[in-house]
């Protein structure tokens, strides 16, 4: 393949921001914000998991204490009852006195041993709503720190952006200058060993860090300058400048 010099050396300009634009792709897919927000994601859910389990669990409560609640009134308003009656001198059968004041002891034993269930059932409702707002607010935090990252995530990809444009805006005009057939080989070397190619600087490819033999360095002297050339051991496009050492 022959082309100019010059448009030879424009490959090294087009390889250059090819360099530019690969150190800015590796910059947006490694941010440290991203691994911190994958974390932060990863802990959100689980404390959401976590709060969601904590919030059933003091609904559950809740209930319960409702339904022992009710059973202590229940109880309480039956005993009331039986004391009215007792009070009122209706009953004067001895019999039936026995009987009432019997049941009505049973019922205060059994008010007290209802009220025990429901101050063991507020305790733990009480530990499981601290639970829930411990979670909670562990959640809202991190939420907040998350968003914290997002946001300078958002500010470097902006940048990371603006950069990548401006370079691929000036690899465009430096592409315009190269002959469609060298920029198609570039293109191909370039998609295979991610550089296309390389300068030849004192002797030694730049792509490679390679340092040419003897015979190669000849054959490089004799060329024509418009030839295009290859590395022997890479094949990337190998670039003659006045550092080539020629």
């Amino acid at each position: 393949m022959k082309a100019a010099p010059a448009a030879q050396k424009r490959l090294l300009d087009l390889a250059e921001l090819d360099s530019v634009l690969d150190r800015l792709a590796h910059r947006r897919r490694t941010l440290p914000e991203l691994a911190v927000i994958d974390e932060q994601s990863r802990q959100y859910a689980q404390l959401a998991t976590q709060a969601i389990a904590a919030e059933t669990e003091a609904g559950d409560l809740a209930r319960e204490q409702t339904k022992a609640e009710n059973d202590v009134d229940t109880v309480r308003i039956r005993a009331e009852r039986d004391q009215k009656r007792l009070d009122s001198g209706m009953v004067t059968s001895p019999k039936d006195l026995s009987s009432l004041q019997s049941e009505i002891a049973s019922l205060h034993r059994r008010q007290g041993d209802l009220e025990e269930v429901v101050l063991e059932i507020m305790e733990r409702r009480e530990a499981a709503d601290a639970k829930v707002n411990d979670l909670v607010a562990k959640r809202d935090e991190l939420a907040t720190t998350r968003a914290a990252a997002e946001d300078r995530r958002d500010a470097a990809l902006a940048e990371i952006g603006k950069e990548a444009a401006d370079a691929e805006s000036r690899r465009s005009d430096v592409a315009t200058e190269i002959p469609a057939d060298l920029l198609a080989l570039y293109e191909k070397l370039r998609g295979q060993y991610g550089v296309g190619a390389a300068m030849l600087h004192g002797g030694r490819c730049m792509g490679c860090k390679v340092s040419l033999s003897i015979a190669d360095m000849n054959r490089i002297k004799t060329a024509p300058h418009d030839e295009v050339l290859r590395c022997e051991e890479c094949r990337r496009i190998l670039v003659r400048t006045p550092e080539s050492g020629i």
